[in-house]
């Protein structure tokens, strides 16, 4: 199994909702193996929505500091992928890629939960071989 940590990195929370009910009962993420936990030190993926704001960027590298060895970044939703609409202003501390190794995209403008589910799947056939 593994321990999913979200970080809301400035996203306009369409990318939480889908979250939200990847999770829920309908689409069951925990049936899966991935759960979704409170810190960052319990984590094994740091899930990361939206783009990185200036604001959020201290916050982010934070909880990324955090999370015990390995560390495994998804980017969730074209604004963390550096695609979205609010790809270029002076808001943003620039795309994730440039500030966290990422290991896994998930597109979407939001993602559904099925996608959101099947780009996180195989980091549980990963972690089961390490």
């Amino acid at each position: 199994s593994l321990a999913v940590r979200h970080v809301d990195a400035g996203s306009c929370n369409g990318c939480e909702l889908e979250i939200g009910a990847a999770a829920g009962p309908h689409y069951d993420l925990a049936r899966f193996g991935l759960s979704i936990v409170a810190s960052p030190r319990h984590a094994d993926v740091l899930l990361v929505t939206g783009p990185v704001t200036v604001h959020m960027r201290a916050a982010l590298l934070a909880a990324y500091e955090a999370m015990p060895e390995p560390r495994i970044v998804a980017a969730l939703g074209n604004c963390a992928l550096g695609r979205g609409i609010l790809a270029a202003t002076d808001a943003l501390a620039g795309p994730l890629e440039d500030l966290l190794p990422v290991t896994v995209r998930i597109a979407g403008c939001p993602p559904t939960p099925e996608q959101i589910i099947t780009g996180l799947e195989p980091l549980l056939h990963k972690a089961a071989t390490t």
